[in-house]
Formats: structure tokens, sequence, C-alpha cells
């Protein structure tokens, strides 16, 4: 029984080094990009606590907005994958095209959308329950840091269509070095800008905006430039800008089954904003408290979110190259593999988690919200890590529809229905609330078993 177990769950020392190659950097990439955004997030948290809350609910807006460019290269990156595991450069650069042509039409409507409907939107979130007029001051900070953000979303979809692409053919390295590089530069800047130096100007929320904006065009400058200079290593730019055209039964592929993967990146973000929403009627203490919460929460959930990500490359190649039995026992052993780390990592959230939020200049109240809403997240965290792994197997076989299903509408028919029932309608503490919705998690683990236990994502594609 222990010899069957090792054999179908726990794989060799070279098992876990291609992995790792793999995961590591991709792993530190975000790891120092969420650690620029805790200390961003700490910063504008010294100016109070509305300027805090101001800034937290635009990032939850700008939170769908890269979850839809997310969907949006998703959709192209099953089938990049697959063909750069067959050496079909060719259909790799079509599948760039497409990434390009779909990330800057995502960015065009939301920036429309921010523009027309930005105060209504950032308005959902505000519920003022002591009558002190917080709410309108979070509001004129949420609109100026948001004016500002727009100018960072066409850098940042470029960036997302080279990146995901170098990322296919197994370089992590290269979107590694020119993150770290730009978190570098958003750190450095968003000291001088929040709060001034010299002859520098003290801007607030304005100057947090700013230094994030100037670092994606760092950030994508770099991509890009490496990318074009190293051509050998990325034969797909190969006549990737001489014509604009995708043949016709590659972009019907890629459409049919990208557009359920990015409706469902849309959809899911804008399902956990509306819970955000929903936990929102408790006042603004509770949004304060969820930032902090959300942003440490962010740093530790890292491990399971790129070591899934890793598991949709990996997979992907074996399917591209038709090595399907490579695949599953491939698959088997990473999900294992990520919900063993993301037990330790609970485990050291759970011990340390409480620290963070007395950084913050807030108030007590808002600090042990904070610290509940952290060990919430850590005990449900390897439930995550599993349904996560889930997901990816199931999109690397390009079961888009089912990933629909299993994510989004999931979200939309228990997670939303709970968390509003929840919070409008019982008198349960806001804590036990947010409890009750995490928990929901377990029942798309149990899903996500039996869909890969059945073996449907195991199709070669291209």
């Amino acid at each position: 029984m222990l010899t069957h177990f090792k054999e179908k769950y726990i794989g060799s020392a070279s098992f876990y080094k291609r992995y790792l190659c793999l995961a590591l950097p991709m792993i530190l990439q975000n790891a120092i990009t969420n650690l620029v955004s805790f200390l961003d997030n700490i910063m504008v948290g010294q100016l109070g606590t509305e300027p805090m809350s101001g800034v937290a609910i635009v990032n939850q807006l700008i939170f769908v907005y890269n979850l839809a460019i997310f969907g949006a290269v998703s959709a192209a990156s099953i089938f990049g994958a697959q063909y750069f595991g067959k050496g079909n450069h060719k259909g790799h650069m079509h599948s760039f095209r497409f990434k390009l042509y779909a990330s800057l039409t995502v960015t065009a409507a939301a920036i429309l959308l921010f523009i027309t409907k930005g105060s209504t939107l950032i308005s959902l979130y505000l519920t003022d329950t002591t009558g002190s007029g917080a709410t309108e001051a979070a509001l004129q900070y949420g609109l100026e840091y948001l004016a500002i953000m727009m100018i960072g979303l066409i850098p940042f979809a470029i960036n997302q269509s080279y990146a995901t692409n170098i990322k296919e053919t197994g370089q992590t390295m290269i979107p590694m070095i020119a993150s770290f590089a730009a978190v570098g530069i958003n750190a450095v800047l968003d000291y001088l800008l929040i709060f001034g130096l010299g002859p520098i100007p003290k801007m607030g929320v304005i100057g947090a905006a700013l230094a994030t904006v100037i670092a994606r065009y760092i950030e994508a400058l770099i991509v890009i430039v490496w990318a074009h200079t190293n051509r050998a290593k990325n034969r797909y730019l190969e006549g990737a800008y001489r014509g604009f055209g995708i043949p016709k039964a590659e972009f019907k592929a890629i459409l049919i089954k990208g557009l359920p993967l990015m409706l469902n990146e849309v959809f899911w973000a804008a399902g956990m904003t509306t819970v955000t929403q929903c936990y929102s009627v408790r006042g603004l203490e509770v949004i304060a408290g969820l930032n902090i919460a959300t942003t440490i929460t962010n740093l530790f959930n890292i491990i399971y979110i790129q070591l899934g990500g890793c598991i949709s490359i990996i997979v992907g190649q074996y399917l591209g190259a038709g090595k399907l039995k490579e695949a599953k026992d491939a698959d088997n052993k990473m999900i294992v593999f990520s919900v063993f780390c993301c037990a330790l990592v609970a485990g050291a959230m759970l011990i340390f988690g409480g620290l963070f939020p007395q950084i913050y200049n807030t108030s007590e109240e808002i600090k042990a919200l904070a610290t509940s809403f952290i060990a919430v997240s850590a005990i449900i965290m390897p439930f995550c890590s599993f349904s996560h792994a889930s997901y990816f197997t199931l999109r690397s076989g390009g079961k888009t529809m089912v990933t629909f299903l299993f994510d989004s509408v999931f979200t939309w028919v228990v997670v939303v229905p709970t968390s509003f029932l929840l919070a409008r309608y019982t008198g349960l503490g806001i804590v036990s609330v947010y409890f009750l919705v995490q928990a929901t998690e377990v029942i798309k683990v149990v899903i996500g078993y039996f869909m890969v236990k059945s073996d449907v994502w195991l199709v070669q594609m291209v």
C-alpha cells in the first residue's frame, strides 16, 4: 500500500528538480511583486483609514481587470504550451497574436468602463455606518487613485502577452528579473512620491498610483526588449508582426476553448468583488480589515497559485507531445506536492500572520479583524491549493467549459448567495460570516477530485 502510494504520488529527485526549476522563478517573481504591494499598502495605510480604503476598493476593480487579462492570454496559452511541446513555432506565433488582440481589447473596454462608471463602482463598496463622512473622503481618494492607474493598464496587457509566451517555452527567469527590477523601482518611488522628499512634493495616493504605473512600463520594456533581442529562444516572434492574421481554424479553436476561460476569469473576479461588497455592508472598518488581511494572505497564496500555474505548463507540454500517461503521472505528483507545501505555509501563516496588522496606522478594531481574517484564510489554504491544482489540470486539457462551471458558476451559485445572505440577514459576526463563506471551498475540493480522477482532461488538442 505504501509502495503504491509512493509510486503514484511521490516523484523522483529529477522530477521535483524540473518542477521547482520552473516554479521557483515564478514564485519569487510573485513574492517580490506581492511584497512591494504589501509595502505600498503599508505606506498608503500610514495616510489613514480613508485613503487606505479608497485605494483598496480601486484595487478590487483593478483585480477584476487583471484576471480578465489573465483569462484572455490563458485562452491562447492552453494552445501555446501544446504548440511548443510539439515544436510548432508558427502555431505558437498565432497564439501570441491572439493574446495581443484579446488583451488590448479587454484593456480598451476596462478604460471605457472606469472613465464612465468609476464613481458608481467605488460607491458600491462604501457604507457609512457611523455618519462621520468617511465614505465621501474614501470615494475621493479612490477616484484620484483610479485616474492614474488607468494609464498603466496598456503596458500591463502587452507585458502579459509576452511574458506568458516566454514562460510557455520554460524560460521563467526573464519575467522574474523584469519583475524584480520593476518592483524595486516601485518600492523606491512609492516612498518618494507618497511622502515626498526634498524637492519632491508629498502626493499621497496619487504618488502611490504613479509609482505603480512607472514600474509597469519599465517591466514591460525589459520583457519586450529581451524577447526581440533573443529571437533564437523566442521563435514564435518570427513573422509575428509581418501581417496581422490568424488562420481561421486556429482562431476559431482558440476562441471556442478560450472564451469560456476568459469569461470564467471575469465572472470569478467579479464574483469575488461582489462577495467583498456583501461584506462592506458591515461598515468601512470591515473593508479596511479585509484590505490588510488580503494583502498579507496574497504573500502566502503565491505558493499554490504558481505551483498550479506550473501544472498547466508541464501537463500541457506532455499532452501536446502525446504523452498522456506521463501527463497523468506528473499531475498526480504535482497536486500532492502543492497541497503538502501549502499545509506547511498555512502553519506558518497561523503562527506569524497576526503580527502584520500591527504595522498599520489604524484602529485596534481593524487590526483585530485583519488578524482573524488571516487565521481563517490559513485554515482554508490547503483546500484552496487542491481546488486550484484541479482547475489547472482541467484547463491544461482544454476543458474550459468544465472549468467555467467549476470556478465562476460555482462562485455565483454558491459563494455569492452565501455571503449575501449571511452578511445581510443574520446576526453572525463578520468573522464567522467570513469563515462560512471561505469554507464553501471544501465543496470545490470534492468536485475537483472526481473531475481530475475521471481523466476527461487527458486530451491532445494540437
